[in-house]
Parts: C-alpha cells; structure tokens; sequence
C-alpha cells in the first residue's frame, strides 16, 4: 500500500513538472480600448457584485477583447489554461520586473491557481496536481465572483457592504489585490472615475436582473 502510493505520488510529482514545462503560445495583435466594460460572461449572481466586478475590469482591462489580455495590450489566442507569459513591466514601481497578469482580472499565474483552486467550478481533484483549470471568460467571471462573495477571503462581507454604499471601503479593501482601484501602490487613468463607473455598472445590472435579462 505504502509503495503504491509512493509510486503514485512519484508519477504525480513528474506530470507536474512536466506541465510547467514553457508552452509555446500564440499572441495575438492589440485590442481597442472601449468607453464602458463590457458585460460579464458568467450566469446570474448578484448584480452588486456583478457591477464590482465591471468596475474591476474598467481599471485592469476596458478594452473590446478583455479576456484574453496579456499585460501591455496585446491578447493570447488559446485561454485552455492560464498563459503564464512573463512580459517586461515598463513603467511604475516595479519597472523592468516581468509580470504575468492576464485575463479580464489581470490574474497573475499564481494568484490563478491559488484561486481557481477554491472557487473554480470544474477545479481540479486535490491528487491532480498536474491538471491546470480551464481560462476560458467564464470561468474567469466565476473564479473571482466566488472569491469575491467569500467573507473569509477578505474579512468582511463585500456584498453587504457595497448593499450600504460602501464602495470606498472596498475598493480599498481589494486594492492589495488590484492596485490599479486607487488605493494601492499604483494607479491609472481610470482610478478616478471607478465611483462613477459602478454606479453606471450598478444602475445596468439591476436593470437586467428586474427585467430578467441577466445572461
């Protein structure tokens, strides 16, 4: 029995390894910038959170093909798996450091796997160490709504502090996490506008929700 298993978690551990071998991917052109965030591609949920999460993407990726984008602009072609490509930062704090944010989320590859490991709908058994959880929108949409809607993963209920107009808070709250919400060490163009954003985001969700158009 003691052998068997051994021999197993031997196995285990080389398919790991090989699956971090460097993939060849394929990258795409740039993607336009777009004036609003673009709907979410996960089903249902709470519009507050929906409308946090829009607001968290006008700030990492407001572009038409928001996705797939790679850190600097341009998009990745096959989102099966995480694409783990670490591209040269140009500018900020951490200027000439590589970064391997992508995605919607801007998920870096092991914050991903961290999170998918909790909150993806088709997460991998704790014995496939080696299987990588799919990228595809949504279940990006879904790994950081469930994140999101998990108080123990933040300390406090995100939710119900957005239902109270709390929105300061948790933006600040979550700027650890994307710092680009303007309370972290960095910011951009959109920061600013994120209050005014939400509203608009809100105002959008709840309407599709009281008219039962929510994808």
């Amino acid at each position: 029995m003691v052998l068997t298993l051994l021999m197993f978690l031997g196995v285990a551990w080389m398919v790991h390894h090989w699956s971090l071998l460097p993939r060849k991917i394929e990258i795409l052109g740039e993607t336009e910038w777009v004036a609003s965030p673009l709907p979410l591609k996960m089903q249902g949920g709470d519009p507050y959170l929906r409308a946090l999460m829009r607001t968290i993407s006008a700030a990492e990726s407001n572009t038409a093909d928001p996705y797939r984008l790679l850190y600097g602009g341009k998009r990745v072609k096959d989102l099966s798996v995480h694409p783990d490509e670490c591209i040269r930062i140009v500018n900020g704090p951490n200027k000439d450091d590589c970064t391997t944010a992508a995605g919607r989320y801007q998920f870096l590859t092991t914050t991903w796997q961290q999170e998918a490991r909790r909150y993806h709908p088709e997460r991998p058994a704790w014995y496939e160490v080696w299987e990588q959880p799919s990228f595809e929108p949504e279940f990006q949409d879904d790994v950081v709504y469930g994140w999101l809607n998990d108080p123990e993963a933040w300390g406090f209920d995100v939710a119900k502090e957005l239902r109270l107009g709390n929105l300061d808070l948790v933006l600040m709250r979550l700027s650890g996490t994307w710092t680009s919400l303007g309370y972290g060490i960095e910011d951009n163009s959109m920061t600013d506008l994120l209050p005014r954003i939400y509203e608009k985001m809100l105002d959008e969700e709840l309407a599709a929700e009281s008219e039962g158009d929510l994808p």
